[in-house]
Order: structure tokens, then sequence, then C-alpha cells
């Protein structure tokens, strides 16, 4: 840490050894004996089983090498008290290093070393109460300020510290995390009376990083993440955001979308950052703004508000939501009552009841399909939501069959192939693993219902924007994870959860295959290229 010289003399060269523990467990090692003392009161009011063992390590570059060259191969957390580099860090706010890095200027290989699952073991503590930063951490040899903090400011790293990339010699084979608690900050002198108070109040946050980090080390016993294949993005989804990412190309921002284009917070932040604008109604919109409907559809009433106000549109609702609508009107054209299996407010199902609104009935369940009216039993059909689970539509068709023996079905299945496939890889990961993680947001109905089919074959399944929301705590004795995300969740995000359950120690991973995609959809005239 920066301002370990503040506390006084050297310690003798054999410090290093100082409080080691036998090879076993999960291991933080902490530089200055007042480190390791506030470390170990916090270990102390752990459940004993949780208990880690604290190794003082000894300060700076020297000591710390010759520690790392002894350490074990169990878990191992870095802790400490650190100088900040970023605006915005204050006296006791805890960094998490989502890397280690050496000082180019000390070490000419500039050497990193990744944690991926820093943002989990962020989560843990914030839910603990603390004041959390992700960002690199950055190891130097000699305590620095002014036009050095700077430079290494420059670079990117949220801290320094004097220990944490010597103690880590060559490439990572066990689960490693780094926690540092801010004492000087970017614009703090370090000889000046007030650094021992705000090196005492790092000290004082020390304590209360451990009961995160034992989540942390209670996680890393995995060894197998179990992939669903197929999973992420689908044709209609890479369609529709390729409709927003070629408008913008085409035309610049702003580009107005109605609603969010697919549901996904991450899909949606990226084309916010990049000039698009999501608006709920078509009023919110500018006149002659080019306006782009989402890949859910939209009822011909906002159809004909757009022709209205003869603002520019482009279509991106899915093919395979545009062939539901077109049923919908074909069976109230002959004279049917439509039932419409699906959830109520989604905005596919708004679409939907908007082609024949006097016409269709919408049924969200069993015990709906038990009292859902009907003008004539003999003309009746049923449509269903493109996103539902499939053994739950099931169940209300049946349901509708037996009141009504001559219901009409679309001429194919209307539950997307997208929304098949993923929930029979999915049921084929539960199988295997004790807890599921599905990647997506909780407004996509594909992927909630991913959820409630790994649950109803009996496995813990979570939902996850991404790998800051995985709780620790779903993890702790687990052994394998299956893993998923919805048609809306980009792959990218499936690729950082499975590199930070790797860094908590599941190095075997597998796929397992219920399909294969390969289906793709034509763009809209307005953006396709020649």
């Amino acid at each position: 840490m920066t301002l370990s010289a503040a506390r006084g003399a050297p310690q003798p060269a054999g410090a290093a050894s100082i409080g080691a523990e036998p090879a076993s467990g999960w291991t933080i090692c902490a530089p200055m004996r007042p480190e390791a003392a506030a470390l170990r009161r916090g270990l102390a009011a752990l459940d004993p089983q949780r208990r880690g063992a604290v190794r003082r390590t000894g300060i700076g570059a020297r000591r710390s090498r010759a520690a790392g060259a002894t350490l074990d191969g169990g878990p191992l957390a870095i802790a400490g008290i650190c100088g900040g580099l970023a605006d915005g860090l204050s006296p006791g706010d805890v960094v998490v290093a989502s890397e280690i890095r050496t000082d180019p200027e000390v070490d000419g290989a500039g050497r990193v070393v990744p944690l991926p699952a820093a943002p989990m073991l962020a989560a843990a503590l914030r839910r603990h109460g603390l004041r959390v930063h992700i960002g690199p951490v950055v190891s130097t040899d000699r305590l620095v300020g002014g036009a050095a903090k700077a430079r290494l400011a420059a670079t990117g790293a949220l801290a320094v510290d004097l220990e944490s990339a010597w103690l880590l010699p060559g490439p990572q084979r066990r689960p490693v995390a780094c926690v540092r608690v801010v004492a000087d900050t970017a614009d703090d002198g370090l000889w000046r009376p007030a650094t021992l108070d705000r090196v005492r109040v790092a000290l004082r946050a020390l304590p209360a990083v451990v009961p995160a980090l034992a989540e942390w080390a209670a996680a890393t016993g995995l060894r197998r993440v179990v992939l669903a294949s197929p999973r992420s993005f689908c044709a209609g989804v890479e369609r529709a955001i390729a409709v927003v990412e070629q408008a913008l190309e085409r035309h610049g921002a702003p580009v107005y979308v109605r609603k969010e284009i697919v549901h996904n917070a991450t899909v949606v932040a990226d084309l916010r950052g990049r000039g698009a604008v999501f608006v709920d109604e078509l009023d919110e919109v500018p006149e002659g703004a080019l306006t782009i409907f989402s890949a859910h559809g939209v009822s011909p009433a906002v159809r004909r508000t757009a022709a209205d106000r003869a603002l520019p549109v482009i279509d991106a609702t899915c093919p395979l939501v545009t062939k539901v609508h077109a049923e919908a009107r074909r069976f109230a054209g002959r004279g049917d009552t439509v039932l419409l299996i699906g959830h109520d407010g989604h905005e596919e199902v708004e679409g939907t009841l908007g082609e024949a609104p006097e016409a269709t009935r919408l049924v969200t369940d069993i015990a709906a399909a038990e009292r859902v009216q009907v003008d004539d039993p003999q003309r009746v059909s049923y449509l269903v939501q493109t996103t539902l689970a499939v053994d739950e539509a099931d169940g209300i068709v049946q349901a509708l069959r037996r009141r009504f023996p001559a219901l009409a079905a679309p001429a194919s299945d209307d539950i997307c192939y997208a929304t098949t496939n993923r929930q029979q890889a999915v049921l084929m990961a539960a199988a295997e693993a004790d807890v599921v993680l599905v990647v997506g947001s909780a407004n996509s109905s594909n992927s909630v219902r991913l959820v409630e089919v790994a649950q109803r074959a009996g496995a813990r399944a979570h939902l996850v924007d991404g790998v800051g929301d995985v709780d620790l705590r779903w993890l702790a004795g687990t052994r394998t994870v299956g893993v998923t995300a919805g048609a809306s969740a980009p792959p990218g995000l499936v690729d950082e959860l499975v590199a930070a359950l790797g860094a908590l120690g599941a190095d075997d991973v597998s796929e397992r295959s219920a399909a294969v995609e390969d289906i793709r959809f034509t763009l809209p005239k307005e953006v396709r290229r020649s």
C-alpha cells in the first residue's frame, strides 16, 4: 500500500513468514501488522467453518515476491489499504481489482493478472454496506505522489499499492481476489498531518470486507460449467438490432425507437449511447423524426398514428411475431373468437390484441382458460405469445380444448423456434448442474421462462443481467453450474460470466446442444445493404 511507511519502522527481513498458516483452506495476504490485525478481527466474527487464514506478507516488492514464492495453491485473497488514483475515491472506499498490473516503469514487461470474478465480489461487498469501485490496481516499488500518481492514473488504474502484483509470480491457476481500502486519495499529499487519520479510516473499514471475502472463498469450489446451446441472440433479435445500427449509420443520431428494441438492458444502453432514443409512445417523437418499431411488434392503431403524423417508419418487428398478427387477422376475419395465450401487458401481446380487439380474449393461465367466454363454441381458435414456455402453453391449450373441442390451432407453432430450442437446451444443462444461471433482463419474457423451465426441472436457477448480478452465496458448495442466455442477451455477457466462473475454479467447460440454428431474416428494405 502506498502509505505503509507512515506506520513506522521497517519490518525485519523475516517478516514475510510471520503468521504463516498451514497450506489448506483459503488465505488472506496482508502487508502490514495493522492490516493483518484488522482482517483477523473480521474473521473472528465469522462462523469458524467460514474462516480463512491471514498471512502477513511484509511491505514492498521484495518481501512480497519472497512471500508469493511460498504461498500454497489454495484460494488467495489480497487485502489491505491503498492509494487512490481516480477522482471520486474517498478514504474508506473499497476498490475491487478487476485486474492487477505492474508499474511498467518498474517492470518493463507490464504484467497484467485479470480477475474476471471481481463484479461478483463487488456486489457482495455492496450488500454488506460498503462503497465499492471496480477497476485496475497497479503495484509499484515505492510510495508515489504528485506526478507519479498522475502518471499511474493516466493508465486507467483506480488504485496503487506496493504489494499485490508482486505476490503473484507467473500465471495464476488458483482463484485470486484483491480488495484494497482507500487511504490517501488522488489529491492528497503523502506527508501531511491528516495522513495518519486517513490511514486509520481505511483500517477501520478493513474488517468489513471479510464477510464478502468469505462468500467469495466459499464459491471457489466450482469445477464445471455446462453451457446450453443454442443460447443468446436469435435471428429476430439480431435483425432488430441491425435495423437500429443501420439506421444510425445511414441517417445519423438521433433515431427514435418505440419501446425497447429488444428486452435487454445492455443492448438498450449500448444503442442509447450511440444515439438511439427510446420512447414509450409516438407523441414523444418530434415531427418528421425517423421512428423504428421494436421487435415485439405494434398494433394497427400505432401504425395509424405514425401515418397520421407522417413519421418515417422502419418496422423491426420479428417476422415470427408478424406471423402471429396475420393469424389473428385471419381467424377473426372468418368469425372466430381468438383466444390469445400470453402475459398481460407484454408488448407483443398488446400488439397482437390490437389486430382484432373486439374478437380477441387474453388467456393468461389455466385458471383464465377455465373461465374465458366465447361467442360461439364452434367458432373459436387460439394463438400463443412467441416467448412462452412450451410446457406452460401446452397446459393452457389442453384446458381450452376440454372446454372447446372445436378449438382451431394455428397452422404452425406460434412459440418461436428460438424459444423452444433454448428451453430444450436449458433442460439438458439443468440435468447436470447444481445451479443454473440464465443471462437476461427481468423484462425479457423468454429469459424469465428459461429460469422457470429450469426450476420446474428441479434445478436452482437465477436470472442475471450480467456477472455483477451473480450472488456468490448461490455458488457456495456448488461444483457444476449450468449457463444459458435468453434470445435477447448478447453472447459477450455469457463469455464474461464463463470467464468469471473459471476464475472461481471452474476449469472444465462443456456444451449441451439441443439444436443448430442457421435461420437468418432479411433486413427491411429501408436499411438493406445493396
